[in-house]
């Protein structure tokens, strides 16, 4: 891995920026523009022709049937039910304790304010179905959707010219998935938004995709929600000399392994462990089975920064903003006023990464690509809206009649004014 020394703060922040920028390609935009419009007038045929075009596959029926679903969950062996099951109850357990709850405030005499959370009523996941066909990901995505309340989760997966995966199926399943459809792809995220003869709009698209699924998402907000525009995975780690390289050398290659453009990044205080991790990764990327991918992405994306101390390892890990974030220190707690910006921390050397993508409870979709400074891990207030709610007595808006009308004739909207002053008999008009 590229090791970065005797680099002041300032330096660093300047070779990160590098390795973190975004870029878009015209051709990829114009290829969905094509794609969205072409399923929002023609709908099912359209689904029909990029199915076979990208997928090679000819689609008659869209639905999946429910005892498809059935069967899948029936035939996994008990060691995967099993995983599944418990990653299930812990991330139920988890995002239980996220659920939200309306308010009313009667402090005032005369006067009722409050709040009203609401479930969507339906939200679409994302599956894809090649290379990151992650059935734990459903998981993550449905199981916080359910538990907020929405009635409808449509499920959508690319075709398989064979089968789609049992481990798919049984985990929606397993996740209450209310209905799946077989496609994938810019046209799966277009027919979730505009809706076609088989395949029902929704009010949310969540899940992971390739570009062109990102870039689908990104066009249709506004006329649906999206949870984010998800990028390629990240890991940060932040150690020192008590940390074992081999160990950090694996969790390195644990995000690596996922996409030629994931980041895997090292901040450290110790000259010696950077070295010792670099050497470590060498020497487990030669027996990965996605070895081609991982090492692609340590050596395109992924870096080792030595800082002068551990002020300084968490200014530029901020900077960074990681998906994940693993924090390998002594007395790890310590240290969580110090971070800023991550999607989800794991404290100490007994919370790698991959326990947060299978079976702690707290979510695995989180922000990317530096997005974690603005953005939170999905949650089940993703899956609700909040809708204020106000009632006046006589008395009370008689009582603020002068302060409203003041300021909405300053703002030169002079109905506002008159419609207030309308309850009292006041104004000429």
């Amino acid at each position: 891995m590229k090791i970065y020394e005797n680099k002041n703060l300032n330096e660093m922040k300047k070779i990160v920026s590098t390795y973190t920028k975004q870029t878009s390609d015209p051709e990829i935009e114009r290829a969905v523009d094509d794609i969205l419009e072409d399923v929002r007038v023609n709908q099912d045929d359209a689904l029909r022709k990029y199915s076979e075009k990208f997928d090679g596959v000819k689609i008659n029926d869209f639905r999946v049937p429910k005892e498809a679903l059935n069967k899948a969950y029936d035939s996994i062996d008990d060691k995967l039910k099993n995983a599944m099951e418990l990653a299930k109850k812990n991330i139920v357990s988890f995002h239980k304790l996220e659920i939200e709850k309306g308010f009313v405030d009667l402090s005032t005499k005369g006067i009722m304010r409050g709040q009203k959370v609401t479930p969507l009523e339906s939200v679409g996941l994302y599956v894809p179905g090649g290379r990151a066909a992650y059935p734990s990901t459903i998981l993550m995505s449905a199981l916080p959707a359910k538990i907020a309340g929405v009635k409808k989760v449509v499920m959508v997966t690319p075709p398989q010219k064979d089968v789609i995966s049992t481990a798919v199926l049984a985990a929606a399943k397993l996740a209450g998935v209310d209905e799946v459809y077989q496609i994938g792809g810019a046209q799966a995220v277009a027919a979730l938004a505009f809706g076609t003869q088989s395949i029902p709009k929704v009010d949310k698209i969540i899940g992971p995709g390739n570009i062109f699924v990102a870039v689908a998402k990104k066009k249709v907000f506004g006329t649906v929600a999206i949870d984010m525009v998800a990028g390629p995975s990240e890991i940060g780690i932040l150690a020192d000399d008590s940390a074992d390289a081999k160990q950090i050398a694996a969790d390195l290659l644990s995000q690596a392994e996922h996409d030629p453009r994931a980041r895997a990044m090292l901040i450290t205080d110790s000259k010696k462990l950077a070295e010792g991790v670099s050497k470590e990764v060498e020497i487990q990327l030669r027996t990965l089975p996605k070895e081609k991918i991982a090492r692609q992405s340590i050596e395109d994306r992924g870096f080792i920064a030595v800082m002068d101390d551990k002020e300084e390892m968490f200014d530029l890990m901020n900077e960074v903003a990681p998906e994940h974030l693993e924090v390998n220190l002594e007395n790890p707690t310590q240290y969580l006023p110090l971070i800023k910006n991550a999607g989800s921390v794991f404290l100490g050397k007994y919370a790698s990464e991959p326990l947060g993508d299978y079976v702690a409870g707290p979510n695995h979709v989180l922000p990317t690509g530096g997005t974690a400074r603005f953005s939170s891990p999905l949650g089940v207030y993703d899956f609700v809206k909040r809708t204020s709610f106000v009632q006046f007595s006589k008395d009370a808006l008689e009582a603020d009649v002068e302060a409203i009308t003041t300021l909405a004739r300053e703002e030169g909207l002079e109905a506002h004014a008159r419609a207030v002053e309308s309850r009292f008999g006041k104004g000429d008009f």
